[in-house]
């Protein structure tokens, strides 16, 4: 892919799974194995030669803008309010453009692949609106349930084994359909899903949710292993 799409993260939310960990310090700047939890994400995206990132803000944005200063990482901050996941992709599409994005939450770690150019070697846009990169329940950690069923073709309907692991790669063009300033990104796919263009992959590596205390100390053994 000769033009690698712009990135989201999602750094905005309060973190409040965290407990105690996140009532001073943001939930993108928690440490897990010797460094932010946002550094993770943005060294998936430096190796997959991602140049545009953008990172969205509200809860303890100071923290956050001073972690990136002189980065070259551009920080959208929320105010007054907050505006989940689909509204801050929105809010930030001046800096993101109007083309295909992946979107990344701030609140995992990864092993094995790059999972951003597993997403994107999977990436039909002819075919597709949004390719959403799944877990297989065998190898995921620190989570429990499930969100999506996949079928033989790729196409995904909610309920099911396998775990939305927080990063996709989305057309935008369809926000314009949505009125609401803040709103889920589920919005969008449920857009996609009545047309049909709605895919999911399932990613070969595993995959740790560290939006919980407990987290932190399972990413790490998965990551020392």
């Amino acid at each position: 892919m000769p033009n690698k799409p712009s990135l989201m993260l999602f750094g905005a939310g309060f973190g409040t799974r965290m407990g105690d960990l996140t009532k001073t310090t943001p939930k993108p700047l928690i440490s897990v194995a010797g460094k932010p939890l946002v550094d993770h994400a943005i060294e998936i995206a430096h190796e997959a030669k991602i140049e545009n990132i953008a990172i969205n803000t509200h809860y303890l944005a100071e923290q956050i803008q001073d972690h990136f200063l002189g980065t070259g990482i551009k920080v959208v901050h929320e105010v007054p309010t907050i505006l989940e996941t689909g509204g801050g992709l929105k809010n930030a599409l001046s800096i993101l453009g109007n083309d295909s994005v992946i979107t990344m939450n701030t609140d995992a770690v990864w092993r094995g692949n790059n999972p951003i150019n597993e997403l994107l070697s999977h990436w039909k846009p002819n075919k597709m609106d949004a390719l959403l990169l799944l877990c297989d329940p065998s190898r995921t950690h620190g989570h429990q349930g499930g969100d999506f069923t996949l079928d033989d073709h790729g196409v995904i309907s909610r309920g099911g084994p396998f775990v939305y692991s927080g990063l996709q790669i989305i057309k935008t063009d369809a926000l314009s359909q949505i009125q609401q300033t803040a709103f889920s990104i589920s919005k969008l796919w449920d857009i996609f899903k009545q047309s049909g263009t709605l895919r999911g992959h399932v990613y070969s590596g595993k995959w740790c949710d560290v939006g919980h205390p407990e987290g932190i100390n399972i990413a790490e053994r998965m990551l020392a292993k």
